[in-house]
């Protein structure tokens, strides 16, 4: 019987859990109903020499989640309309955190097309904002634990998902400062994902 991720899973390499999250489930049980994605692209951001990322200036009340510890969510508004989900981890105080850029849906697709107001499948959860809404989650679930409660993490090969995955790297994407770092993850040929790939890589 499969469990939910626990807190060790978190307590890793950022880059590392950045990688080892492709694939697995993300599960969130609402009001409304179940819904489920895979989460199929990802991006790290790290505490070091990386302008991108929240907890590079230091801690504030907004960033206050990405500092620890692991395992928990770190939810922010951006643009004052868009809400960005990321899975904090490393040591407590450390300021990293991956953030999860698309799922591919599994369960509970008809309550996400009527929160997306959109039947296009491939479009329901392939960019940050659109997978918050399509999934219902809320920014006063900032902070909250991730391997129990509401919101949850499920492995690879939970929900009809396999433990064989291709992972490509690439530099992140939609920010200007650190672009250049490669420390976005996606799995090779993946139709959800938020970009098609260039360089080469098709079926993205």
């Amino acid at each position: 019987m499969f469990m939910a991720l626990q807190k060790n899973f978190y307590q890793k390499d950022t880059v590392v859990v950045a990688q080892a999250l492709l694939g697995t489930c993300l599960v969130h049980d609402s009001a409304q109903g179940k819904t489920v994605g895979r989460i199929v692209e990802t991006e790290a951001y790290l505490f070091k020499d990386d302008p991108a990322c929240h907890a590079s200036r230091g801690q504030t009340q907004r960033n206050a989640a990405m500092f620890g510890p692991p395992g928990h969510a770190y939810i922010y508004l951006i643009y004052g309309m868009h809400l960005c989900f990321n899975v904090v981890t490393a040591p407590v105080g450390q300021g990293e955190a991956v953030l999860i850029r698309a799922l591919a849906p599994v369960e509970g697709i008809p309550l996400m097309e009527k929160r997306r107001g959109t039947n296009e499948i491939q479009k329901l959860c392939n960019g940050p904002g659109k997978l918050m809404q399509a999934m219902g989650m809320r920014l006063e679930q900032n902070g909250c634990e991730l391997f129990d409660g509401p919101l949850t993490i499920w492995p690879r090969n939970s929900h009809g998902g396999s433990c064989k995955i291709d992972v490509v790297e690439t530099p992140r994407i939609g920010i200007t400062a650190g672009a250049e770092l490669p420390l976005r993850f996606y799995l090779k040929g993946n139709r959800y994902a938020s970009r098609r790939c260039r360089a080469g890589e098709s079926g993205d």
